[in-house]
């Protein structure tokens, strides 16, 4: 268990750097299909099987399907694709450090709980338990997700529309 879990871990890392670092989004949205199912392999070994494949099904199949087609849409090619400025490039590079300072210390103040296991008998990982649990107390991010999901769809076909001048 101990290997199939530091290959994907090691799998996960590597296709989630690559998304970031590749200059073609084509290839970037392929490396995130193939770090969400590494994802998924993570909640197998969690014993989750639930979530797993409800990972799979959401984002692999609708997330990545609406990506590429919005990538595809927009047709973003290096040639037509202007040059970044210095400053921007900076101002991102300032910003992930001060992200990563922040997330390296909450890490560090982070005191983890050691309690003991108590089997109650209660099934977490039901789908009437899972199903309450998303309609009643997360429903609000649960909509904000989807509101934000067609937001940037219809933003990307208004940014890729062609202007017709008449």
């Amino acid at each position: 268990m101990a290997i199939v879990f530091y290959f994907l871990s090691a799998l996960t890392l590597g296709t989630a750097l690559m998304t970031v670092l590749s200059r073609n989004p084509i290839y970037s949205a392929i490396y995130m299909i193939i770090c969400f199912f590494s994802i998924a392999g993570h909640y197998l070994l969690l014993d989750a099987q639930f979530l797993a494949i409800v990972h799979v099904i959401v984002y692999t199949g609708s997330v990545m399907i609406l990506l590429l087609f919005t990538l595809m849409l927009m047709n973003l090619n290096e040639t037509h694709e202007r040059r970044k400025i210095t400053i921007g490039r900076i101002t991102a590079v300032v910003a992930a450090c001060l992200m990563g300072l922040v997330l390296f210390a909450a890490l560090i103040k982070a005191i983890p709980e050691m309690e003991s296991y108590k089997a109650t008998g209660v099934d977490y990982q039901s789908v009437k338990v899972l199903g309450n649990v998303l309609f009643t107390e997360y429903l609000l991010p649960f909509e904000f997700a989807s509101v934000m999901l067609l937001v940037a769809m219809i933003g990307a076909v208004m940014i890729s529309k062609k202007k017709f001048n008449s």
